[in-house]
This record gives C-alpha cells, structure tokens and sequence, in this order.
C-alpha cells in the first residue's frame, strides 16, 4: 500500500511537472498547418486514466492556474481577460473575478474528470457480446473523423471545393470504421476507449470554456475583439466546430497511444480486465 501511494505521488508530480513545462513553452502546441492544436490537457487526462478522478481533477486545476498565470501576465491576446480574474475585475468589474475564475478553472479541473468515467463505460460497452454496441460505437468514431476531417481540409482549401473536403472525411470515416470493426480484440476495445476518453476530455474543455465565454462574456468578448455583439456566436462555432473538433481528434490519437504504452506499466484505475 505504501509503495502504491509513493508510485501515485510520483506520477502526480510527473505530470504536473509535464504540464507546467507545456504551457510556459511551445511543447504544449502541435502545429497543424492552420492551427496549433492545444495538448496541454493531454497529461490531465492521462493522470485521471491512470490516478483517477481525484488526482485528476488536482492535475486540472494545475492547467488552470497556468491559463491563468500565462494571461495574467503575458495577455498575449485581446480576450486574455476571460482566463485572468485580475484582468477581468478592471473590465467588467468585481463580477469578472468569479466569470473568470469559473471560465479558468472549472473546464479544466472537469477535464480531469470526465474522461475517467468515459473511459469505463465504453470499455464496459465494448466488453458486452452484443455487436449492435461495437457498431454504434465505432461509427460514432468515424462520424467525428468525418466533421474534423472535413473541417480542416476546408480550411486549407478554403471552401474552394466542399466536394473535396466532404469526399476526403467520408473516406477517411470508412476506413477508421473497418479498422474499429476488425479490430474488436481485448487490446483493441482498450484502444477504442482511451480514445473516447481523449475526445471527451478534449471536447470538455472546449465546450466548457467556449459556452462559459458566450454566457457570461459575450458583449465584453465582442468589444475585445471588434465584432457585433450578435456574431459571437458565429466566432464560437467556428472554434467549436473547427478548432474543437481537430483537437478533440489529436488528443483521442495522443492518449490512445501513450495510454496503450503506460497500460503495460500501470493498469488503468478502476479497471480489471
């Protein structure tokens, strides 16, 4: 018992460490060609995977604080407020200070919440005999490859041909789908469920924080950016449905695979296979 609990200590401050170290230098982006896809909430999902909720939640608050550290004293951008209870108050007033912390910190702590259980459902889904959950599952996988691929090669094309990009998702969804479907073995549902779990602990920050944002900021976000007040929501999704979804499928990709590595040394917390 002793050794488990040093073992969890030690891992907290690993990937506490590989956070901090992500959000105060460019390791905590991957560049996409038009976008850099945020990987900062990567080691919190991997700590509520493998240390579970509790701890998960601690390595959240961690993103938080250096969200807001980072906007605090860097506002490298016009909307930094959002992230900064300091700079909020001087906008909107005393109020800023609980919008901002709630925007700040409750997606990320969320974060690391949310994928544990994702991940033990599906993987208890996926450990069913009936072939209708395997199904649904994967082709829920390969409709969100389909928008992100969609999404992206718009992007890059830019709306120049739709076909293109509609024809490109479709056949990267199938593909991902016959893979999904051939591989139904024990490593495989593993596989399949970390990967719910990094797009739900993806898509719980995005949504989290963007929804936060319109709620609760939406004229001052339309003055720190220069746009009518009622286009806000366009703004929000476009990140939602572009930004969102891409890293949404890099974090799926990412925690799939170092979770399948670190699985060999450590078992996932509440799981018995």
């Amino acid at each position: 018992m002793k050794n488990k609990k040093t073992y969890e200590l030690v891992l907290s401050a690993l990937f506490t460490a590989i956070i901090v170290i992500m959000a105060f230098t460019p390791l905590g982006y991957i560049p996409l060609v038009v976008i850099n896809a945020t990987i900062i909430h990567i080691p919190v999902i991997l700590g509520a995977l493998f240390l579970g909720p509790k701890k998960g939640a601690f390595l959240g608050f961690v993103f938080g604080l250096t969200s807001f550290i980072n906007n605090t004293f860097k506002a490298a951008t016009a909307s930094a407020f959002v992230f900064s209870p300091v700079l909020a108050a001087d906008i909107v007033g005393i109020s800023g200070v609980f919008r901002s912390m709630y925007i700040c910190f409750v997606p990320r702590i969320l974060v690391g919440i949310v994928p544990y259980f994702v991940y033990l459902l599906i993987r208890n889904l996926l450990k069913k005999e009936q072939k209708a959950w395997r199904i649904g599952i994967n082709a829920a996988a390969a409709v969100i490859l389909f928008f992100s691929v969609r999404a992206f090669i718009s992007n890059i094309i830019e709306g120049e041909n739709a076909l293109i990009a509609t024809l490109s998702g479709a056949a990267c969804a199938l593909v991902l789908f016959v893979i999904l479907t051939v591989n139904t073995g024990k490593k495989g549902s593993t596989s399949i469920a970390l990967a719910y779990a990094g797009l739900a602990g993806a898509f719980t920050n995005t949504l989290f924080v963007m929804s936060g944002i319109f709620i609760l900021y939406r004229d001052a976000y339309a003055n720190a950016l220069g746009i009518a007040g009622d286009t806000v929501i366009d703004v929000i999704m476009g990140v939602v449905s572009f930004n969102g979804i891409v890293e949404a499928v890099v974090a799926a990709i990412l925690v799939s695979g170092i979770g399948m590595a670190l699985s060999h040394v450590r078992p996932i917390k509440g799981m018995k296979d």
